[in-house]
């Protein structure tokens, strides 16, 4: 009997989940926690195969349950309705073994707690769409604190001469902090470079 447990800070949801799950065979819902802390408090007496765990939810959230969960070897499947870059990939850094939204039909949710308990990785096509283009995506440039400074400074329309003055650097500085920056980015001028680093979160957008 594979025992699962249901992790949601909705109780109808938990109950819509404990109903379908209740109609599979040998599949069998072992304990229901409310958020992320109350999951890792009952997993060690409970012992479930697979934990289906929300992400979003107060008094501790999945990501940080599944931070906790998957060094100890427990199988978490995440089932929610967020299909955020950022929230799919903190999921999976964390731990996940699984990652279906909650459209997901009972057929394709069933089989996805059945491949996590065999110890093999599921996720939505749209899941595994934007997980690959995360990956894929190159690093956001790291910039040396005085580059940043400058490349800040230009960003508010100062000049070579003016960003000198004000960090008492000469201009040849400037420009080969400038050319540096260029280079980490992948631009050629000065307005690519703003561009870059705000879309890349080396800049605060203005």
């Amino acid at each position: 009997m594979l025992r699962v447990m249901i992790v949601d800070d909705h109780p109808i949801v938990r109950e819509g989940l404990r109903g379908m799950l209740a109609a599979e065979p040998g599949m069998e819902v072992a304990a229901e926690a409310g958020s992320g802390d109350e999951a890792v408090a009952l997993v060690p007496r409970v012992r479930p195969d697979v934990v289906l765990m929300d992400l979003r939810m107060p008094g501790g959230d999945g990501v940080s349950a599944i931070e906790r969960l998957g060094p100890a070897g427990h199988r978490v499947l995440v089932l929610t309705t967020f299909e955020d870059d950022a929230d799919i990939v903190r999921a999976v850094r964390a731990g996940a073994a699984g990652y279906l939204l909650k459209d997901a039909s009972r057929t394709d949710l069933a089989a996805a707690i059945r491949e996590v308990a065999a110890g093999r990785t599921v996720l939505s096509p749209s899941v595994s769409a934007k997980l690959s283009a995360a990956r894929a995506a190159p690093a956001p440039a790291v910039l040396s604190a005085r580059e940043a400074e400058v490349l800040a400074l230009v960003a508010r329309g100062l000049t070579n001469a003016e960003i000198g003055v004000r960090l008492f650097i000469g201009q040849a500085t400037v420009k080969t902090h400038l050319l540096r920056v260029f280079g980490k980015l992948g631009v050629s001028d000065r307005t690519a470079a703003v561009m870059a680093a705000i879309e890349q979160g080396v800049l605060p957008p203005p």
